[in-house]
C-alpha cells in the first residue's frame, strides 16, 4: 500500500461559519496530511478556505492505486462534510486529484 495526499476542491455556497469549519477539520483529523513525511515537509493543512468561499481538503489515504486513493478520499470528504452538518447542495466538491505520494518504494 502507498500513502497518497489527495486534494479535493469545493465551495461553501452559503458560506461557512468558523464553528462549521472547526467541525469539518475535526471530522477530517484522521486523514490529516501532517501525519505523513510529505505533509510535515510541505506544511499541508487538512482544510484551506479562500476569501471567495472556495476550499481545498487535503487528505491522506492508504491505497493500492491512484484511482482507488481518489475514490477513498472522495468518500472521506463526503462523510466529513455530512458529519459537520453540510450537504451536497451547500458544499459541492470538484474532482479529487493526487497531489503527493509518500511511498517506501525506491
Amino acid at each position: 500500500m502507498t500513502t497518497y495526499v489527495i486534494s479535493v476542491p469545493g465551495t461553501f455556497t452559503a458560506g461557512a461559519a468558523a464553528e462549521t469549519r472547526s467541525r469539518l477539520a475535526r471530522a477530517l483529523r484522521p486523514a490529516d496530511p501532517h501525519e505523513t513525511r510529505l505533509g510535515n515537509a510541505e506544511d499541508l493543512d487538512v482544510l484551506s478556505v479562500n476569501d471567495d468561499n472556495t476550499f481545498t481538503l487535503r487528505l491522506t489515504v492508504e491505497a493500492d492505486s491512484g484511482p482507488h486513493a481518489e475514490e477513498k478520499a472522495r468518500r472521506l470528504a463526503d462523510a466529513a462534510l455530512r458529519d459537520a452538518g453540510l450537504d451536497d447542495g451547500s458544499t459541492p466538491l470538484g474532482p479529487a486529484v493526487i497531489t503527493g505520494i509518500d511511498s517506501e518504494i525506491r
